[in-house]
C-alpha cells in the first residue's frame, strides 16, 4: 500500500529531548491514515560520528543521514519536518567530540593547528560539521515564513512584555563608515555556463587558485572584502566612543551560521577591547595556542594549565582592562559570562532583539539594565537596524495588541547568498590582488586586498531568484498584502536583483498585488509604519535578512521566533518544514538536567506539522494517483487543537511544578483527540478518538502528577550532544498512563 513519508529530524538540546515525548504522539495519532514518519539524524553528533565510518567499530558506525536528505530534497517526495539544529562553533564542537570519545566513539582529537597531512584531513572531516552546514543542503527551495493566525491572535489575548524605552536613551547602532564588505562589494550577472576561478596574486606576480566553481547562465556571483585594519579602528572608536558615553559595549555578528567570516570579526573585537593583554602577555598567548577568534571563556580554560603566576599575571591584566574599557554587555551576569566569552553566543538575530524587547538595554556586569551601543560592523544591513532603534526612540516601544504582522519571503535556495560560511571565504596569505576569473580567461571581478583581509564569495542561482520572485507573487495574491524587496541599488549585488525582478514581474498578473522595491533602511521605515497602524506587510528578502527578520519581528510580535510556521516549498516539488529557533534550546536543557523541568514550547512542531500532513495529501494524490481525505481530517483535527491549546495557555511554564513540555504533549494530544471524536467526516476515526479522548479526559489528573512526580531533581539522559535514547525516552514518558494510551494507538 502506498503510504507518504514525513521525515523528522533527529537534531540537537531542548528540541530533541522533546521529539521523545512528542514524535510517538504523532506517530499514534496519523498510524491509519497512510502516514510513515521516518526519524533522520542530522545532529552535531550525528554529523561528526558520519564522518569517521573508517574509525568506527561496525556497531558504533551510522548513516550519513544529511547526505541522503540532501538527495531526498531534489525530489518530489520529499516532505521534511526540520527541527532546528545546532549551528556549531569551533568550541562546540570540541566539547561534542569530548562526550562522543567518553562514550566509548575512538574519534581523534579536533586539530586545531593541523601540522600533518593526516592532521589536516581530520580537521577537514570535522569542518563540515560546524556552522550552517545542514540548511544549504536541505533549502533546496525558498523560504515562506509567517506566523499563524491563531497565534497572532493568542499574542494579542495574552501580550507579552516589552519595556518601555526612555526618552534619555543613549543606545544607537554604530557600524564601519569604510572598508566594509558593502563597500566593496562587486556582482557579475553570467551571460553562459562557465567555471569560475578564484586566483590570489601575489606583488611578484604569482598566481595560486584557490577555488574552482561551476556556474550557469543568468546566475549573480558577487566578491567582496572586509579592510582588517580599518574594521579595528572602527572598534577601536566604538569602544572610547562608549567608555565616554558610559554605556555598555556589545557587539552584534553571527559566529555561528557566518562560521568563516564572522568568528574572525568577532576575534578582532577581542583584539581590540583586550589590546593590552596581547601587548604584555603574546608569549603566553602563543604558548597556549589560544586564537581570540575561540573566545575569552577558551582563554579561561586553558589558564588553567598554567603556573599559579602566569595564571594570575593574566588574569589581573584583564581585570585592569574592565577598568580601563567600556562596561561589556553580558550574556549571563550571574555567571560573568561577557558578550566576548563564547563566539556561538554572538548570534545578531537574536541578540538585538533582546535588546528591543528590554527598553533598547542591555545587562551589565553588576546585573543592572543600561544603554549599550550596538555594534553591527558591516552597513549591508546595519542601517535597517539602525532604522528601528531610532524609530523606538522617538515613537516609544511597541505594543503587541495593536502592531500587524510582518510575513518574510526569503531568497535561500541552492545556497544563494551564503556568506561567509562555506569554501569561498578566504584570508588572503600577504598583500596582493583576489581575482575571479571565467574559463575563457575574462577578469570578471578584481580587488586589491591586504594580507588578512576578510575576502567572500557568493553564488546565488538565477532560477532560485525567479522562483522567489514568483513565491512572493503568490503570497500578496493569497494574503493581499504588499510585498517590498528589500533591495539597494547602491550595492552591487542588489542592483543585479532589482535588474531581475523588474525583468521578471511583469510575466504575472499584478493588477492586485502592492510592490515596491526599497533600500534595507527605507524598507523598514515603510514596514514599520504599516506595523505600528496595525497594517500587515511581506518583506522579500535575501538569504542572511530572512535570518535577521524571521526572529526580529516575530520576537516584536510574540514574543519569540519559535512559534513562526517556515514553509520551504522546494523547487523540485516537495517541502520543507522548519520549526523555529533553538536559540534558547541551551538553557531549557542545562534546567532539565539540574531539576527535571523542560520548558521547550513544541508550538512549532505543532504548525508544521499540521502543514508536513496537507502535503502528504497531495503528495499521496499526485504521486500514487491515491486520494486519501482521512489525512485531511487528522490535520484539521490537528488545527483545532492547536487552537484549543493556545486559547486554554497550556503552553510550557519556567518552574519546577508548573506545566512543562511533557504536559503541553499531553493537552495537544487531549484536544487533538477531542477533535477527532467531535468531527463527522470519518466515523470509525470518530469512533477510535472518543474511547482515546475519554481515557485521557479520565486519567488528566493522573497523567499530570505522573509527570510533576519525575521533578524536581538532576536527570540523567546520557549526554548533552549525544543522549542515550533509552535514558532519553525515560525521562521524557515519565507517565505510564499516557504512555499506555499512546502505545495502544501504535499496536
Amino acid at each position: 500500500m502506498a503510504k507518504a513519508t514525513i521525515v523528522w529530524t533527529k537534531i540537537d538540546e531542548a528540541p530533541a529531548l522533546a521529539t521523545y515525548s512528542l514524535l510517538p504522539i504523532m506517530r499514534a495519532f496519523t498510524k491509519d491514515a497512510d502516514i510513515n514518519i521516518e526519524l533522520r539524524d542530522i545532529s552535531l553528533a550525528g554529523r561528526i560520528l558520519a564522518q569517521f565510518p573508517d574509525l568506527l567499530p561496525e556497531d558504533k558506525r551510522v548513516p550519513d543521514e544529511l547526505a541522503y536528505m540532501g538527495e531526498l530534497v531534489l525530489k518530489p517526495e520529499a516532505n521534511i519536518m526540520k527541527l532546528p539544529n545546532i549551528s556549531a562553533s569551533v568550541p562546540q564542537l570540541k566539547e561534542a567530540i569530548k562526550e562522543l570519545q567518553e562514550q566509548g566513539y575512538p574519534l581523534p582529537d579536533y586539530p586545531e593547528n593541523p601540522q600533518t597531512e593526516e592532521e589536516k584531513k581530520i580537521k577537514e572531516r570535522y569542518d563540515r560539521c560546524v556552522g550552517s552546514v545542514v540548511n544549504p543542503v536541505l533549502r533546496q527551495g525558498n523560504s515562506d515564513r509567517r506566523l499563524a493566525a491563531v497565534v497572532k491572535e493568542y499574542a494579542k489575548k495574552h501580550p507579552h512584555k516589552l519595556r518601555e524605552v526612555s526618552p534619555k536613551s543613549k543606545s544607537h547602532v554604530a557600524h564601519m563608515k569604510e572598508g566594509d564588505f558593502y563597500q566593496h562589494e562587486k556582482s557579475v550577472i553570467i551571460e553562459k555556463d562557465t567555471k569560475l576561478k578564484y586566483i590570489f596574486v601575489d606583488k611578484d606576480g604569482n598566481e595560486t587558485c584557490l577555488k574552482e566553481v561551476e556556474v550557469g547562465k543568468g546566475d549573480v556571483v558577487d566578491a567582496t572584502y572586509m579592510n582588517r585594519k580599518k574594521l579595528r579602528d572602527y572598534f577601536a572608536e566604538v569602544i572610547d566612543r562608549a567608555k565616554e558615553d558610559d554605556i555598555l559595549f556589545s557587539l552584534h555578528v553571527k559566529a555561528t551560521m557566518m562560521r568563516v567570516s564572522d568568528p574572525v570579526i568577532f576575534g578582532d573585537a577581542i583584539r581590540v577591547y583586550y589590546k593590552e593583554l596581547f601587548e604584555r602577555h603574546s608569549d603566553i598567548i602563543e604558548k597556549l595556542g589560544w586564537k581570540p577568534e575561540f573566545g575569552m571563556q577558551e582563554l579561561e580554560n586553558r589558564l588553567e594549565t598554567l603556573p599559579e603566576e602566569e595564571k594570575n599575571a593574566v588574569k589581573n591584566t584583564i581585570q585592569e582592562i574592565y577598568k580601563l574599557r567600556p562596561r561589556m554587555y553580558m550574556v549571563d551576569s550571574d555567571k560573568g559570562i561577557t558578550n566576548l566569552h563564547m563566539p556561538n553566543d554572538v548570534i545578531i538575530d537574536a541578540s538585538v532583539p533582546a535588546v528591543i524587547k528590554n527598553g533598547l538595554q542591555g545587562w551589565g556586569p553588576d546585573g543592572e539594565t543600561d544603554d549599550t551601543v550596538l555594534c553591527i560592523p558591516d552597513r549591508s544591513y546595519a542601517p535597517m537596524y539602525k532604522e528601528i532603534v531610532e524609530d523606538i526612540k522617538a515613537r516609544g516601544q511597541f505594543d503587541p495588541t495593536k502592531i500587524g504582522t510582518v510575513q518574510n519571503i526569503g531568497l535561500m535556495a541552492m545556497k544563494a547568498e551564503e556568506y561567509g560560511s562555506h569554501d569561498k571565504t578566504f584570508f588572503p596569505p600577504a598583500d596582493g590582488k583576489m581575482k575571479v576569473v571565467d574559463e575563457d580567461g575574462n577578469v570578471l571581478m578584481e580587488h586589491c586586498v591586504n594580507e588578512g583581509d576578510i575576502y567572500r564569495s557568493c553564488i546565488t542561482k538565477d532560477i532560485a531568484i525567479r522562483d522567489w520572485i514568483k513565491l512572493a507573487v503568490n503570497r500578496s495574491k493569497e494574503s493581499g498584502y504588499p510585498i517590498v524587496f528589500w533591495l539597494d541599488e547602491y550595492r552591487a549585488h542588489d542592483r543585479n536583483l532589482i535588474e531581475k525582478v523588474k525583468e521578471e514581474l511583469p510575466k504575472y498578473d499584478l493588477s492586485d498585488v502592492d510592490w515596491y522595491i526599497k533600500a534595507p533602511a527605507d524598507a523598514m521605515k515603510f514596514t514599520l509604519a504599516r506595523f505600528r497602524n496595525g497594517e500587515n506587510t511581506i518583506a522579500v528578502t535575501g538569504n542572511v535578512l530572512r535570518d535577521y527578520l524571521t526572529d526580529l519581528f516575530p520576537i516584536i510580535e510574540v514574543g519569540t521566533s519559535a512559534r513562526s510556521l517556515s514553509i520551504v516549498p522546494l523547487i523540485a516539488g516537495g517541502g520543507v518544514f522548519e520549526t523555529g529557533a533553538g536559540g534558547s534550546a541551551p538553557k531549557h536543557v542545562e534546567q532539565f538536567l539540574k531539576e527535571g523541568h523542560l520548558r521547550w514550547d513544541s508550538l512549532g512542531e505543532f504548525l508544521a506539522f499540521d502543514e508536513s500532513l496537507r502535503l502528504a495529501y497531495k503528495q499521496l494524490k499526485a504521486l500514487h494517483q491515491k486520494d486519501n481525505p482521512r489525512i485531511l481530517v487528522i490535520a484539521d483535527a490537528l488545527s483545532k487543537a492547536i487552537a484549543k491549546y493556545l486559547d486554554n495557555d497550556k503552553t510550557p511554564r519556567r518552574k519546577v511544578g508548573q506545566l512543562d513540555t511533557r504536559g503541553s504533549h499531553f493537552y495537544l494530544a487531549l484536544y487533538w483527540a477531542e477533535a477527532l471524536a467531535a468531527q463527522s467526516e470519518d466515523k470509525e476515526l470518530s469512533e477510535k478518538f472518543s474511547k482515546v479522548y475519554a481515557d485521557m479526559k479520565e486519567n488528566e489528573e493522573k497523567i499530570l502528577q505522573e509527570i510533576a512526580n519525575s521533578e524536581g531533581k538532576p536527570t540523567d539522559v546520557g549526554g548533552w550532544y549525544h543522549p542515550d535514547d533509552e535514558k532519553a525516552e525515560k525521562a521524557m514518558r515519565p507517565s505510564e498512563t499516557l504512555n499506555r494510551i499512546i502505545n495502544e494507538l501504535l499496536q
